[in-house]
Protein backbone atom coordinates (compact mmCIF):
# COMPACT_ATOMS: atom_id res chain seq x y z
CA UNK A 1 0.00 0.00 0.00
CA UNK A 2 1.74 3.68 -0.58
CA UNK A 3 1.99 6.13 1.99
CA UNK A 4 -0.95 8.22 0.73
CA UNK A 5 -3.50 5.78 0.58
CA UNK A 6 -2.90 4.56 4.01
CA UNK A 7 -3.64 8.10 5.00
CA UNK A 8 -6.77 8.27 3.20
CA UNK A 9 -7.75 4.87 4.49
CA UNK A 10 -6.98 6.13 8.19
CA UNK A 11 -9.39 9.65 7.58
CA UNK A 12 -12.16 7.27 6.20
CA UNK A 13 -11.78 5.25 9.87
CA UNK A 14 -11.58 7.98 11.82
CA UNK A 15 -14.28 9.79 9.86
CA UNK A 16 -16.68 6.65 10.36
CA UNK A 17 -16.02 6.98 14.63
CA UNK A 18 -16.36 10.60 14.78
CA UNK A 19 -18.12 12.90 13.31
CA UNK A 20 -15.75 15.21 11.62
CA UNK A 21 -15.11 18.60 12.36
CA UNK A 22 -14.06 20.54 9.10
CA UNK A 23 -12.98 23.83 8.73
CA UNK A 24 -15.91 25.33 6.61
CA UNK A 25 -16.35 28.30 4.46
CA UNK A 26 -19.78 29.48 3.68
CA UNK A 27 -20.44 32.48 1.31
CA UNK A 28 -22.06 35.49 3.09
CA UNK A 29 -22.32 37.15 -0.61
CA UNK A 30 -22.87 35.91 -4.07
CA UNK A 31 -19.90 35.46 -6.39
CA UNK A 32 -17.33 34.89 -3.68
CA UNK A 33 -14.66 32.78 -3.77
CA UNK A 34 -10.94 31.14 -1.72
CA UNK A 35 -7.76 29.98 -2.60
CA UNK A 36 -4.28 29.53 -0.82
CA UNK A 37 -0.97 31.26 -1.67
CA UNK A 38 2.56 30.36 -0.23
CA UNK A 39 4.91 32.87 0.59
CA UNK A 40 8.43 32.87 -0.97
CA UNK A 41 6.60 29.32 -3.10
CA UNK A 42 8.95 27.26 -0.61
CA UNK A 43 5.68 25.93 1.94
CA UNK A 44 3.05 23.83 0.71
CA UNK A 45 1.14 22.36 2.84
CA UNK A 46 -1.55 19.61 2.20
CA UNK A 47 -4.67 21.57 1.60
CA UNK A 48 -7.91 19.77 0.40
CA UNK A 49 -11.29 21.00 -0.45
CA UNK A 50 -14.79 19.66 -1.07
CA UNK A 51 -18.15 21.43 -2.44
CA UNK A 52 -20.79 18.55 -2.17
CA UNK A 53 -20.72 17.84 1.98
CA UNK A 54 -17.52 15.53 1.95
CA UNK A 55 -18.25 13.58 -0.62
CA UNK A 56 -15.46 14.27 -3.06
CA UNK A 57 -12.20 15.93 -2.62
CA UNK A 58 -9.88 17.66 -4.43
CA UNK A 59 -6.50 19.51 -3.90
CA UNK A 60 -6.66 23.17 -3.26
CA UNK A 61 -3.91 24.87 -5.47
CA UNK A 62 -1.93 27.83 -4.16
CA UNK A 63 -3.40 30.49 -6.36
CA UNK A 64 -6.15 29.06 -7.84
CA UNK A 65 -9.50 30.48 -6.52
CA UNK A 66 -12.28 28.68 -5.55
CA UNK A 67 -16.02 30.39 -6.84
CA UNK A 68 -18.43 30.36 -3.84
CA UNK A 69 -21.37 31.27 -7.15
CA UNK A 70 -24.61 31.94 -4.54
CA UNK A 71 -24.99 33.11 -1.24
CA UNK A 72 -24.84 30.22 0.93
CA UNK A 73 -22.58 28.10 -0.75
CA UNK A 74 -20.29 25.70 1.37
CA UNK A 75 -16.96 24.41 1.33
CA UNK A 76 -15.19 22.20 3.64
CA UNK A 77 -11.41 21.81 3.75
CA UNK A 78 -8.71 19.48 5.10
CA UNK A 79 -5.30 18.43 5.23
CA UNK A 80 -2.65 16.23 6.88
CA UNK A 81 0.23 18.60 8.03
CA UNK A 82 1.24 16.27 11.01
CA UNK A 83 4.61 18.47 10.70
CA UNK A 84 2.41 21.71 10.86
CA UNK A 85 0.78 24.05 8.69
CA UNK A 86 3.04 27.19 8.10
CA UNK A 87 6.90 26.73 8.55
CA UNK A 88 9.16 29.74 10.18
CA UNK A 89 12.43 28.74 7.63
CA UNK A 90 12.48 32.28 6.74
CA UNK A 91 10.82 35.49 9.11
CA UNK A 92 7.37 35.71 6.38
CA UNK A 93 7.58 31.68 5.48
CA UNK A 94 3.78 31.06 5.82
CA UNK A 95 0.72 30.02 3.78
CA UNK A 96 -2.72 31.78 3.72
CA UNK A 97 -5.94 32.18 2.44
CA UNK A 98 -6.80 35.04 -0.10
CA UNK A 99 -10.06 35.55 -0.74
CA UNK A 100 -12.95 37.33 -2.20
CA UNK A 101 -16.53 38.43 -1.54
CA UNK A 102 -17.47 37.78 2.34
CA UNK A 103 -17.27 34.62 3.67
CA UNK A 104 -17.40 33.26 7.08
CA UNK A 105 -15.70 30.64 8.89
CA UNK A 106 -16.61 27.98 10.79
CA UNK A 107 -15.74 24.06 11.97
CA UNK A 108 -12.44 23.72 13.51
CA UNK A 109 -9.07 25.12 11.81
CA UNK A 110 -6.89 21.71 13.11
CA UNK A 111 -8.78 19.93 10.06
CA UNK A 112 -5.92 21.24 8.11
CA UNK A 113 -3.75 18.93 10.69
CA UNK A 114 -5.30 16.06 11.66
CA UNK A 115 -7.46 15.70 8.38
CA UNK A 116 -10.67 15.64 10.99
CA UNK A 117 -10.35 18.99 13.17
CA UNK A 118 -10.01 16.82 16.89
CA UNK A 119 -6.66 17.68 17.57
CA UNK A 120 -6.26 20.50 20.05
CA UNK A 121 -2.30 20.32 19.83
CA UNK A 122 -0.57 23.16 17.80
CA UNK A 123 2.63 21.28 15.87
CA UNK A 124 4.81 23.43 15.47
CA UNK A 125 6.05 26.97 15.68
CA UNK A 126 3.96 29.57 13.45
CA UNK A 127 2.23 27.25 12.37
CA UNK A 128 -1.07 29.13 11.70
CA UNK A 129 0.91 32.58 11.38
CA UNK A 130 -0.87 35.03 8.97
CA UNK A 131 -3.65 32.14 8.10
CA UNK A 132 -6.09 34.42 7.29
CA UNK A 133 -4.11 37.82 6.70
CA UNK A 134 -5.85 40.86 4.77
CA UNK A 135 -9.04 38.71 4.38
CA UNK A 136 -10.92 41.59 4.28
CA UNK A 137 -13.89 39.69 4.01
CA UNK A 138 -13.81 37.37 6.12
CA UNK A 139 -16.97 38.03 8.60
CA UNK A 140 -16.60 34.98 11.41
CA UNK A 141 -13.57 33.21 12.26
CA UNK A 142 -13.13 29.58 12.95
CA UNK A 143 -12.78 27.57 16.25
CA UNK A 144 -9.69 27.80 17.41
CA UNK A 145 -10.10 24.67 20.12
CA UNK A 146 -5.91 23.70 20.80
CA UNK A 147 -5.24 23.72 24.52
CA UNK A 148 -1.46 23.25 23.78
CA UNK A 149 0.28 26.38 21.79
CA UNK A 150 3.69 26.99 20.41
CA UNK A 151 5.93 30.24 19.97
CA UNK A 152 4.01 32.31 16.86
CA UNK A 153 1.34 29.81 16.18
CA UNK A 154 -1.56 32.62 16.19
CA UNK A 155 0.78 35.58 15.53
CA UNK A 156 -0.81 38.05 13.10
CA UNK A 157 -3.71 35.23 11.91
CA UNK A 158 -6.13 37.75 11.19
CA UNK A 159 -4.31 41.08 10.64
CA UNK A 160 -5.88 42.89 8.61
CA UNK A 161 -9.71 40.98 8.37
CA UNK A 162 -11.17 44.46 8.18
CA UNK A 163 -14.75 42.36 8.47
CA UNK A 164 -14.07 40.46 11.63
CA UNK A 165 -16.71 41.52 14.49
CA UNK A 166 -15.88 38.99 16.83
CA UNK A 167 -13.02 36.91 18.10
CA UNK A 168 -12.78 33.03 18.60
CA UNK A 169 -12.65 31.94 22.02
CA UNK A 170 -8.74 31.09 22.76
CA UNK A 171 -9.01 28.21 25.14
CA UNK A 172 -5.54 27.98 25.97
CA UNK A 173 -3.99 28.59 29.53
CA UNK A 174 -0.29 28.00 29.32
CA UNK A 175 1.11 30.75 26.58
CA UNK A 176 4.38 30.48 24.59
CA UNK A 177 6.34 33.29 22.93
CA UNK A 178 4.53 35.61 20.43
CA UNK A 179 1.95 33.00 20.31
CA UNK A 180 -1.26 36.00 19.62
CA UNK A 181 0.94 38.27 18.65
CA UNK A 182 -0.83 41.14 16.43
CA UNK A 183 -3.69 38.40 15.93
CA UNK A 184 -6.13 40.60 15.48
CA UNK A 185 -4.08 44.04 14.16
CA UNK A 186 -6.28 45.86 12.15
CA UNK A 187 -9.69 44.62 12.97
CA UNK A 188 -11.41 47.32 12.34
CA UNK A 189 -14.70 45.92 12.94
CA UNK A 190 -14.18 44.07 16.20
CA UNK A 191 -16.12 44.78 18.12
CA UNK A 192 -15.93 41.84 20.81
CA UNK A 193 -12.59 40.42 22.04
CA UNK A 194 -12.48 36.30 23.70
CA UNK A 195 -11.74 35.77 27.21
CA UNK A 196 -7.79 35.09 28.04
CA UNK A 197 -7.94 32.95 31.62
CA UNK A 198 -3.87 32.50 31.42
CA UNK A 199 -2.24 33.65 34.31
CA UNK A 200 1.12 32.84 33.54
CA UNK A 201 2.42 34.95 30.19
CA UNK A 202 5.30 34.70 27.69
CA UNK A 203 7.40 36.67 26.34
CA UNK A 204 5.56 38.82 23.27
CA UNK A 205 2.43 36.93 23.90
CA UNK A 206 -0.42 39.30 23.55
CA UNK A 207 2.00 41.85 22.12
CA UNK A 208 -0.16 44.06 18.98
CA UNK A 209 -2.86 41.86 19.57
CA UNK A 210 -5.84 44.67 19.27
CA UNK A 211 -3.83 47.23 17.92
CA UNK A 212 -5.75 49.26 15.59
CA UNK A 213 -8.66 47.31 16.40
CA UNK A 214 -11.12 50.97 15.98
CA UNK A 215 -14.44 49.26 17.10
CA UNK A 216 -13.23 47.76 20.26
CA UNK A 217 -14.92 49.33 23.41
CA UNK A 218 -14.18 46.72 25.95
CA UNK A 219 -10.62 45.10 26.79
CA UNK A 220 -10.89 41.70 28.02
CA UNK A 221 -9.89 41.03 31.56
CA UNK A 222 -6.20 40.63 32.49
CA UNK A 223 -6.11 38.60 35.63
CA UNK A 224 -2.27 37.13 35.18
CA UNK A 225 -0.29 38.56 38.05
CA UNK A 226 3.47 37.00 36.86
CA UNK A 227 4.48 38.76 33.65
CA UNK A 228 6.69 38.77 30.82
CA UNK A 229 8.82 40.64 28.76
CA UNK A 230 7.05 42.86 26.50
CA UNK A 231 3.90 40.51 26.76
CA UNK A 232 1.33 43.45 26.85
CA UNK A 233 3.34 45.81 24.62
CA UNK A 234 1.10 47.75 22.28
CA UNK A 235 -1.40 45.76 22.96
CA UNK A 236 -4.63 48.15 22.77
CA UNK A 237 -2.60 50.62 20.51
CA UNK A 238 -4.79 53.03 18.54
CA UNK A 239 -7.89 51.37 20.52
CA UNK A 240 -9.80 54.63 19.02
CA UNK A 241 -13.22 53.36 20.87
CA UNK A 242 -11.85 51.86 24.34
CA UNK A 243 -13.26 53.89 27.62
CA UNK A 244 -12.40 51.95 29.93
CA UNK A 245 -8.92 49.73 30.82
CA UNK A 246 -8.56 46.45 32.46
CA UNK A 247 -7.14 45.66 35.83
CA UNK A 248 -3.97 45.21 35.87
CA UNK A 249 -3.10 43.48 39.31
CA UNK A 250 0.36 42.58 38.81
CA UNK A 251 3.11 43.86 41.45
CA UNK A 252 6.22 43.04 40.20
CA UNK A 253 6.96 44.30 36.37
CA UNK A 254 9.53 43.05 33.62
CA UNK A 255 11.43 44.54 30.68
CA UNK A 256 8.89 46.71 28.19
CA UNK A 257 5.40 44.64 29.82
CA UNK A 258 3.50 47.46 29.76
CA UNK A 259 5.27 49.59 26.98
CA UNK A 260 2.50 51.71 24.72
CA UNK A 261 -0.16 49.06 25.69
CA UNK A 262 -2.83 51.94 25.54
CA UNK A 263 -1.13 54.41 23.06
CA UNK A 264 -3.45 56.84 21.13
CA UNK A 265 -6.30 55.08 22.99
CA UNK A 266 -8.06 58.95 22.19
CA UNK A 267 -11.55 57.85 24.19
CA UNK A 268 -9.62 56.14 27.02
CA UNK A 269 -11.00 58.16 30.31
CA UNK A 270 -9.62 56.25 33.03
CA UNK A 271 -6.31 54.51 33.47
CA UNK A 272 -6.35 51.02 35.53
CA UNK A 273 -4.64 51.10 38.89
CA UNK A 274 -0.52 50.75 39.05
CA UNK A 275 0.27 49.21 42.23
CA UNK A 276 3.31 47.69 41.36
CA UNK A 277 6.83 48.49 43.67
CA UNK A 278 9.11 47.39 41.73
CA UNK A 279 9.46 48.58 38.08
CA UNK A 280 11.39 47.71 34.96
CA UNK A 281 13.32 48.93 32.13
CA UNK A 282 11.13 50.54 29.66
CA UNK A 283 7.84 48.77 32.20
CA UNK A 284 5.69 52.11 31.48
CA UNK A 285 7.04 53.41 28.00
CA UNK A 286 4.47 55.50 26.26
CA UNK A 287 1.41 53.55 28.24
CA UNK A 288 -1.12 56.30 27.72
CA UNK A 289 1.00 58.15 25.36
CA UNK A 290 -1.66 60.53 23.29
CA UNK A 291 -4.67 59.64 25.34
CA UNK A 292 -6.48 62.69 24.58
CA UNK A 293 -9.48 61.92 26.99
CA UNK A 294 -7.35 61.25 30.00
CA UNK A 295 -8.03 63.67 32.59
CA UNK A 296 -6.07 61.91 35.44
CA UNK A 297 -2.93 59.53 36.03
CA UNK A 298 -2.78 56.61 38.25
CA UNK A 299 -0.93 57.09 41.45
CA UNK A 300 2.90 55.49 40.97
CA UNK A 301 4.03 54.28 44.21
CA UNK A 302 7.26 52.74 43.68
CA UNK A 303 10.38 54.37 44.79
CA UNK A 304 12.69 52.18 43.44
CA UNK A 305 12.64 53.00 39.43
CA UNK A 306 14.81 51.81 36.24
CA UNK A 307 15.76 52.99 33.15
CA UNK A 308 13.55 54.72 31.52
CA UNK A 309 10.64 53.16 33.41
CA UNK A 310 8.05 56.30 32.93
CA UNK A 311 9.76 57.30 29.79
CA UNK A 312 6.90 59.18 27.51
CA UNK A 313 4.18 57.66 29.62
CA UNK A 314 1.92 60.73 29.48
CA UNK A 315 3.30 62.45 26.54
CA UNK A 316 0.69 64.09 24.48
CA UNK A 317 -2.25 63.28 26.63
CA UNK A 318 -3.99 66.64 25.76
CA UNK A 319 -6.23 66.33 28.71
CA UNK A 320 -4.35 65.52 31.33
CA UNK A 321 -4.72 67.80 34.35
CA UNK A 322 -3.19 66.42 37.29
CA UNK A 323 -0.21 64.79 37.68
CA UNK A 324 0.31 61.98 40.10
CA UNK A 325 3.25 61.81 42.99
CA UNK A 326 6.49 61.09 42.22
CA UNK A 327 8.21 59.82 45.54
CA UNK A 328 11.49 58.63 44.58
CA UNK A 329 14.45 59.94 45.89
CA UNK A 330 17.21 57.91 43.60
CA UNK A 331 16.75 58.20 39.93
CA UNK A 332 17.58 56.14 37.37
CA UNK A 333 18.88 56.68 33.27
CA UNK A 334 16.17 58.31 31.36
CA UNK A 335 13.41 57.41 34.58
CA UNK A 336 11.40 60.40 33.68
CA UNK A 337 12.21 61.56 30.16
CA UNK A 338 9.29 62.73 27.97
CA UNK A 339 6.68 61.52 30.67
CA UNK A 340 4.30 64.53 30.42
CA UNK A 341 5.71 65.96 27.19
CA UNK A 342 2.86 67.97 25.39
CA UNK A 343 0.59 67.71 28.48
CA UNK A 344 -0.89 71.14 27.05
CA UNK A 345 -3.82 71.31 30.28
CA UNK A 346 -1.36 70.36 32.73
CA UNK A 347 -1.09 73.40 35.05
CA UNK A 348 0.93 71.89 38.37
CA UNK A 349 3.86 69.73 38.19
CA UNK A 350 4.40 67.04 40.72
CA UNK A 351 7.01 67.52 43.63
CA UNK A 352 10.70 66.01 43.21
CA UNK A 353 12.19 65.18 45.60
CA UNK A 354 14.53 63.47 44.02
CA UNK A 355 18.60 64.04 45.44
CA UNK A 356 20.64 61.55 43.56
CA UNK A 357 19.45 62.04 39.88
CA UNK A 358 20.89 59.87 36.88
CA UNK A 359 22.01 60.83 33.37
CA UNK A 360 18.84 62.13 31.32
CA UNK A 361 16.71 61.45 34.16
CA UNK A 362 14.46 64.70 33.59
CA UNK A 363 14.84 65.60 29.99
CA UNK A 364 11.79 66.95 28.44
CA UNK A 365 9.46 65.78 31.45
CA UNK A 366 7.23 68.58 30.50
CA UNK A 367 8.45 69.58 27.49
CA UNK A 368 5.42 71.91 25.44
CA UNK A 369 3.50 71.71 28.72
CA UNK A 370 1.82 74.96 27.74
CA UNK A 371 -0.26 75.88 30.34
CA UNK A 372 2.21 74.93 33.57
CA UNK A 373 3.03 77.55 35.49
CA UNK A 374 5.15 76.94 37.83
CA UNK A 375 8.05 74.56 38.05
CA UNK A 376 8.65 71.97 40.64
CA UNK A 377 11.45 72.77 43.31
CA UNK A 378 14.79 70.92 42.34
CA UNK A 379 16.97 70.15 45.58
CA UNK A 380 19.48 67.76 43.89
CA UNK A 381 23.42 69.18 44.56
CA UNK A 382 24.79 66.74 42.30
CA UNK A 383 23.99 66.89 38.97
CA UNK A 384 24.16 64.25 35.85
CA UNK A 385 24.67 64.06 32.24
CA UNK A 386 21.90 65.69 30.98
CA UNK A 387 19.83 65.47 33.38
CA UNK A 388 17.68 68.59 32.97
CA UNK A 389 18.08 68.73 29.01
CA UNK A 390 14.52 70.11 27.95
CA UNK A 391 12.62 69.79 30.94
CA UNK A 392 10.34 73.18 30.36
CA UNK A 393 11.42 73.16 26.92
CA UNK A 394 8.48 75.26 25.18
CA UNK A 395 6.42 75.68 28.61
CA UNK A 396 5.20 79.30 27.77
CA UNK A 397 3.12 80.08 30.86
CA UNK A 398 5.97 79.81 33.04
CA UNK A 399 6.58 82.90 34.95
CA UNK A 400 9.20 81.85 37.56
CA UNK A 401 11.95 79.23 37.29
CA UNK A 402 12.89 76.98 40.10
CA UNK A 403 16.20 77.41 42.17
CA UNK A 404 19.84 75.53 40.74
CA UNK A 405 21.49 75.34 44.09
CA UNK A 406 24.20 72.50 42.18
CA UNK A 407 27.65 74.22 42.26
CA UNK A 408 29.10 71.19 40.22
CA UNK A 409 28.29 71.35 36.63
CA UNK A 410 27.89 67.80 34.23
CA UNK A 411 27.68 67.64 30.39
CA UNK A 412 24.73 69.41 29.38
CA UNK A 413 22.92 69.11 32.95
CA UNK A 414 20.54 72.43 31.95
CA UNK A 415 21.41 72.57 28.30
CA UNK A 416 18.28 73.52 26.79
CA UNK A 417 15.90 73.67 30.04
CA UNK A 418 14.05 76.49 29.70
CA UNK A 419 14.26 77.12 25.76
CA UNK A 420 11.14 79.10 24.24
CA UNK A 421 9.98 79.75 27.83
CA UNK A 422 8.75 83.19 26.58
CA UNK A 423 6.89 84.77 29.53
CA UNK A 424 10.08 83.81 32.31
CA UNK A 425 11.60 87.15 33.43
CA UNK A 426 14.14 86.27 35.64
CA UNK A 427 16.74 83.56 35.39
CA UNK A 428 17.72 81.29 38.26
CA UNK A 429 20.81 82.15 39.89
CA UNK A 430 23.77 80.12 38.48
CA UNK A 431 26.03 79.69 40.97
CA UNK A 432 28.38 77.00 39.42
CA UNK A 433 31.92 78.34 38.91
CA UNK A 434 33.48 76.14 36.70
CA UNK A 435 31.46 74.96 33.71
CA UNK A 436 31.16 71.62 31.85
CA UNK A 437 30.62 70.33 28.33
CA UNK A 438 27.45 72.66 26.91
CA UNK A 439 26.27 72.92 30.38
CA UNK A 440 24.15 76.04 30.01
CA UNK A 441 24.19 75.45 26.01
CA UNK A 442 20.46 77.13 24.72
CA UNK A 443 19.27 76.96 28.09
CA UNK A 444 17.47 80.47 27.99
CA UNK A 445 17.58 80.18 24.06
CA UNK A 446 14.18 82.21 22.64
CA UNK A 447 13.18 83.11 26.20
CA UNK A 448 11.72 86.66 24.61
CA UNK A 449 10.83 88.59 27.83
CA UNK A 450 13.69 87.58 29.88
CA UNK A 451 15.89 90.10 31.09
CA UNK A 452 17.64 89.59 34.22
CA UNK A 453 20.68 86.75 34.68
CA UNK A 454 22.96 86.27 37.16
CA UNK A 455 26.55 84.11 37.00
CA UNK A 456 29.19 82.86 38.70
CA UNK A 457 32.06 82.00 36.31
CA UNK A 458 34.63 83.77 35.57
CA UNK A 459 36.08 82.23 31.97
CA UNK A 460 33.57 81.69 28.86
CA UNK A 461 36.09 79.01 28.08
CA UNK A 462 37.30 77.78 24.71
CA UNK A 463 35.20 76.68 21.62
CA UNK A 464 35.40 73.20 21.43
CA UNK A 465 33.36 69.77 20.62
CA UNK A 466 30.44 69.63 22.72
CA UNK A 467 28.62 66.25 21.65
CA UNK A 468 30.28 63.01 20.60
CA UNK A 469 27.17 60.80 21.41
CA UNK A 470 24.37 59.13 19.89
CA UNK A 471 21.26 60.45 19.14
CA UNK A 472 18.17 59.06 20.87
CA UNK A 473 15.27 60.11 18.98
CA UNK A 474 12.78 58.75 21.50
CA UNK A 475 14.08 61.09 24.01
CA UNK A 476 16.09 64.11 22.53
CA UNK A 477 13.69 66.19 20.25
CA UNK A 478 14.91 68.10 17.57
CA UNK A 479 16.22 71.96 18.77
CA UNK A 480 14.68 72.95 16.01
CA UNK A 481 13.80 72.77 11.94
CA UNK A 482 17.26 72.41 9.94
CA UNK A 483 16.55 75.38 7.82
CA UNK A 484 16.77 77.71 10.69
CA UNK A 485 20.10 80.04 10.46
CA UNK A 486 20.59 78.94 13.89
CA UNK A 487 20.85 75.32 12.98
CA UNK A 488 24.75 75.36 12.86
CA UNK A 489 24.12 74.17 16.56
CA UNK A 490 22.86 70.52 15.17
CA UNK A 491 24.50 70.54 11.87
CA UNK A 492 25.30 67.06 11.92
CA UNK A 493 22.45 65.69 13.82
CA UNK A 494 21.11 64.85 10.18
CA UNK A 495 23.14 61.59 11.03
CA UNK A 496 22.89 59.39 14.21
CA UNK A 497 25.89 61.53 15.40
CA UNK A 498 25.96 65.41 16.28
CA UNK A 499 29.43 66.49 17.42
CA UNK A 500 29.76 70.18 17.30
CA UNK A 501 32.22 72.90 18.21
CA UNK A 502 31.00 75.71 20.75
CA UNK A 503 30.94 76.95 23.93
CA UNK A 504 29.32 75.83 26.75
CA UNK A 505 27.01 78.85 26.90
CA UNK A 506 26.90 78.42 22.94
CA UNK A 507 23.37 80.16 21.93
CA UNK A 508 22.24 80.07 25.47
CA UNK A 509 21.12 83.60 25.75
CA UNK A 510 19.95 83.75 22.13
CA UNK A 511 16.10 85.80 21.53
CA UNK A 512 15.97 87.38 24.78
CA UNK A 513 14.59 90.67 25.69
CA UNK A 514 16.45 93.16 24.08
CA UNK A 515 17.53 95.27 27.43
CA UNK A 516 18.28 93.91 30.33
CA UNK A 517 20.77 93.04 33.31
CA UNK A 518 23.80 90.31 33.19
CA UNK A 519 25.35 90.46 36.34
CA UNK A 520 28.75 88.40 36.67
CA UNK A 521 31.93 88.24 38.85
CA UNK A 522 34.18 91.19 37.54
CA UNK A 523 36.41 88.73 36.55
CA UNK A 524 34.44 87.61 33.42
CA UNK A 525 35.38 89.07 29.94
CA UNK A 526 32.83 91.61 29.12
CA UNK A 527 32.15 89.84 25.59
CA UNK A 528 29.25 90.14 23.56
CA UNK A 529 27.16 87.81 21.34
CA UNK A 530 25.09 85.37 20.91
CA UNK A 531 26.86 82.90 23.05
CA UNK A 532 27.97 85.17 26.16
CA UNK A 533 26.30 88.60 26.91
CA UNK A 534 23.02 89.66 24.88
CA UNK A 535 23.46 92.65 23.14
CA UNK A 536 22.10 96.04 24.52
CA UNK A 537 22.10 94.67 28.28
CA UNK A 538 23.72 96.25 30.98
CA UNK A 539 26.35 94.43 33.13
CA UNK A 540 26.30 95.09 36.62
CA UNK A 541 29.62 93.32 38.29
CA UNK A 542 29.14 91.80 41.67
Amino acid sequence: MTKKFLIFLLLCVTNALHAANYLTFTAEADSSSFGIHSEWGNNNPDVQYSLDEGKSWEKLKSDTLIPLIHKGDKALLRGYNPQGFSSKVFMRDYTHFIMTGFITASGSVMSLIDGVGESKVIPSEACFQSLFMDCAGLTKAPELPATKLTDECYSFMFEGCKALIQAPQLPAMELTEECYRGMFEKCYRLNQAPQLPATEMADWCYMEMFSRCYSLTQAPELPATKLADSCYEEMFKECISLTQAPQLPATELVKECYREMFKECKNLMQAPELPAKKLAEYCYDGMFSKCNNLTQAPQLPATELEKSCYVGMFSGCSNLTQAPELPATKLSYACYSMMFSDCISLTQAPQLPATELADGCYRSMFSHCTSLTQAPKLPAMQLAKTCYTFMFDGCISLTKAPALPAKEMQEACYSCMFRKCTNLTKAPELPATQLADGCYEMMFWECSNLSEIKVNFTNWGKYRQLYSRKWDPRSCPLLFSSNDPRSKVISAMISMHFPHEGLDTTLWLEGVAQNGTFICPKELSKEFGEDKIPEGWKIKNK
